[in-house]
């Protein structure tokens, strides 16, 4: 239609990347609070130019285009600027899960290759440990301060770079919309962990989904205290306050006293948590002396809230409206939202599709499931990832038919709204977090003492699922429960220890041999 250098013109005039967010709303809103930690307070203006100082310190360091640069980090307010800082300098940023032991750590930095690795101080004797393990470690080692841990003096001070010399706008990288910004590891439901590839379109479409089907404003007050390495509280809330214009009140942990405090003190009006954290501010002592009546919007997800759960808080926060979001990393994450409406009258409903995902249940020949019939969910949407990082044969498996399969069971009710059922492939999500029960069993088969295990997930008043295992030990040998914990704490990271064990002759089977997980959970539901 025209020339190449009129349409390069045009298209950079279109273009619009995850990293612009904090600077548009730094001309929007420039003195409203962005961010607050800890008792330091940013505006957008301020934050947006930090990003700035440390996207120039990593382009001085060399860091170009493409390269992965890993987080190792709990909550804090360098992890927020440094993630747009990274993808701004034109890196991917690559978030890496703080409760891994070193050798899962190492997998990660060795699969993404990643150049660049950030840890918080308390961290950095992990990432060590995790260095010599890998062939070639990253280039370039950073530190975040925080408990004042001694790191070794190879590593640099990584919140220097929030204040470095260049505050200029950074020279716009070569980047566009389906450029990939993100990396993010996910469990999933293999042994080893699949990396997601995101890009700019599939979160900028995925903060709309969020805003539209999540009734959330500019207005709102939000707590962080989840995880930033997770993708529901990084993509599905923080993000989302940045691109509103929302101010982040953020907290390095979910500590339910400190959480009650903060709501009171900051006049929260929103917060995020799966259902164990909910229950956990329901029991504490202070939730009946404080001020919570600033808390209007609530939102789960990760596991399904107990119905006497949702009626308690219904009844001792009045006002509160609640919503419950279902996805997963590969769909940046949000896939359907059940809203406050709907709380009651569809329990135990993953809700309807958001605006920007179709959803669907197909049989095992890819047709449309019946209504009430059980089937695969599949989605179609840009908010879907790129693909998996170095994987094709689990791209292709992943986007058959050009839908994503998400490897998740379920069914819709003659409304349309989805009921997740079971998971294809037996997750198990422990307290918030995904626990693939193969990586486990493998595990437990490594010991010389184990023939065959059994992993799955059971209820829990605690965690809502907890991880169980039943292991045969091998013929002769003899094999206590108590080895078996003492085992796993070496060499599983915490969240995905066995919380039951059970030591049996036999596990059940069908007559092709598969072991029957069903039927385990119903003998061991009481975790007796």
């Amino acid at each position: 239609m025209w020339s190449s250098e009129v349409q390069k013109l045009v298209d950079g005039a279109r273009k619009r990347v995850a990293s612009d967010v904090v600077r548009m709303q730094a001309r929007r809103t420039p003195r409203k609070t962005a961010l607050l930690y800890e008792g330091s307070r940013d505006s957008f203006e301020e934050l947006d130019r930090r990003i700035d100082r440390a996207a120039n310190a990593l382009q001085a360091l060399g860091i170009a285009p493409g390269d992965r640069v890993a987080m190792l980090s709990h909550n804090n307010r360098a992890y927020v600027i440094l993630r747009y800082s990274v993808i701004r300098a034109g890196a991917i940023f690559t978030p890496i899960n703080f409760m891994l032991n070193a050798a899962e750590v190492a997998y990660i930095l060795e699969h993404s290759g990643a150049r660049v690795i950030l840890a918080e101080d308390a961290l950095c004797a992990v990432c060590e440990k995790a260095f010599t393990l890998l062939k070639e470690p990253p280039s370039l080692k950073a530190y975040i301060r925080h408990a004042g841990t001694k790191v070794p003096d190879d590593w640099i001070d990584g919140d220097s770079w929030l204040d470095h010399s260049n505050a200029l706008p950074i020279e716009e990288m070569n980047r566009g919309e389906d450029d990939p910004v993100q990396l993010m590891y996910t469990s999933g439901t293999e042994s080893r962990p699949k990396g997601a590839l995101l890009s700019s379109r599939a979160l900028l479409a995925q903060y709309a989904s969020c805003i539209i089907d999540g009734g959330m404003e500019s207005n709102d007050v939000e707590l962080h205290c989840l995880p930033l390495y997770h993708c529901a509280q990084l993509d599905c809330f923080l993000r989302v306050d940045f691109y509103l214009g929302a101010t982040s009140i953020l907290l390095r942990a979910p500590d339910p006293g400190a959480m009650l405090a903060a709501i009171e003190s900051q006049r929260v009006t929103k917060l995020f948590s799966p259902p164990t954290v909910w229950i956990s501010l329901l029991r504490h002592p202070d939730f009946e002396r404080r001020d919570l009546s600033s808390l209007r919007k609530g939102y789960y997800g990760a596991s399904t809230m107990p119905t006497a759960v949702i009626e308690e808080l219904l009844e001792r926060i009045p006002g509160l409206k609640l919503w419950n979001l279902y996805g997963q990393t590969e769909m940046a994450p949000v896939a359907t939202i059940l809203k406050p409406e709907d709380q009651l009258r569809k329990l135990g409903s993953a809700g309807l599709p958001v605006i920007n995902v179709e959803t669907r249940i197909v049989d095992v020949d890819d047709r449309d499931a019946a209504v009430g019939e059980v089937g695969e969910i599949v989605h179609r949407s840009a908010q879907a990832m790129l693909g998996y990082y170095h994987d094709e044969t689990k791209t292709k498996e992943a986007f058959r038919g050009a839908w994503f399969r998400s490897g998740d069971l379920g069914r819709f009710d003659d409304d349309g709204y989805l009921y997740v059922v079971d998971r294809k492939k037996d997750m198990i999500k422990s307290g918030g977090e995904n626990v693939a029960s193969r990586e486990i069993e493998e595990r437990l088969f490594a010991h010389p003492k184990v023939a065959e295990a059994a992993v799955f997930g059971i209820p829990d008043a605690r965690w809502i699922e907890a991880v169980a295992a039943v292991v045969v030990p091998r013929a002769g040998e003899m094999l206590r429960v108590e080895d078996l914990h003492a085992y796993c704490r070496e060499v599983l990271a915490g969240y995905k220890r066995p919380k039951h064990i059970w030591i049996v002759d036999a596990l059940p089977k069908n007559a092709s041999g598969k072991i029957l997980k069903r039927e385990l959970r119903e003998r061991y539901l009481a975790g007796e």
